[in-house]
């Protein structure tokens, strides 16, 4: 109910802020079962323009610290379309906040998701989270990055920067599901320098990205 308030009685300002503190809420609960953060941000992330958040994905407590800690660049999610019903304010976010729902199964949809996402991106100068991975890796080892979303993205966005982002233990979290969440876990989150998308070609950017970010992923 406080989102949904937030979104139609106050706009986009109050929804973002409504879901900023949801994520600093569950971080702080994180606190209470021992998880502490390193969280490392390189300070040449620039403003107003857009940006493509590029990370490997562990678990779902990947998210939480980057919509907190980079709030500052409006992060929207690349997410599939199973997370856009049943999960109390995380599928209210998804649906009205920004991100968008990709239908895996569907290629066709999920570029024309992706081309939308991009012209959002640029109009509003605001940042999109994709995982390249696919989907999460279990024990921390970095899995192949799938290319065409990034392809599009960077291709449809020539304007805009990309930030590499590595995160590490976030998979202890949800080494046994959703519960119980193993104790005293190290949450590690490195935001590399930011990259001009226009310096590179999109397949030497993409070699590069995922070098940058699987190179700090602990072994």
């Amino acid at each position: 109910p406080i989102q949904w308030i937030c979104f139609n009685w106050f706009g986009y300002k109050a929804h973002k802020k409504s879901v900023d503190y949801l994520n600093w809420t569950l971080l702080r609960c994180l606190n209470v079962l021992g998880t502490t953060f390193q969280i490392d941000i390189n300070t040449s992330i620039p403003n107003n323009v857009p940006i493509i958040i590029v990370s490997n994905h562990q678990s779902m407590w990947d998210i939480s610290p980057i919509v907190w800690y980079l709030r500052k660049y409006h992060p929207k999610f690349i997410s599939k379309v199973e997370l856009g019903k049943g999960i109390p304010s995380i599928s209210y976010n998804l649906r009205h906040g920004g991100s968008i729902l990709i239908d895996r199964k569907n290629p066709r949809q999920a570029i024309v998701e992706m081309v939308k996402f991009s012209k959002y991106l640029q109009k509003f100068n605001r940042s999109g989270v994709i995982f390249p991975e696919g989907t999460r890796s279990k024990t921390g080892v970095p899995k192949s990055f799938r290319r065409t979303g990034l392809q599009t993205l960077f291709k449809k966005i020539p304007n805009g920067y990309v930030l590499p982002v590595t995160v590490n233990n976030s998979w202890k979290l949800q080494r046994w599901g959703m519960f119980p969440i193993q104790m005293g876990v190290r949450l590690e989150m490195t935001a590399h320098p930011a990259i001009k998308i226009a310096d590179y070609e999109v397949e030497t950017l993409i070699d590069n990205v995922e070098e940058i970010i699987t190179s700090k992923i602990h072994k």
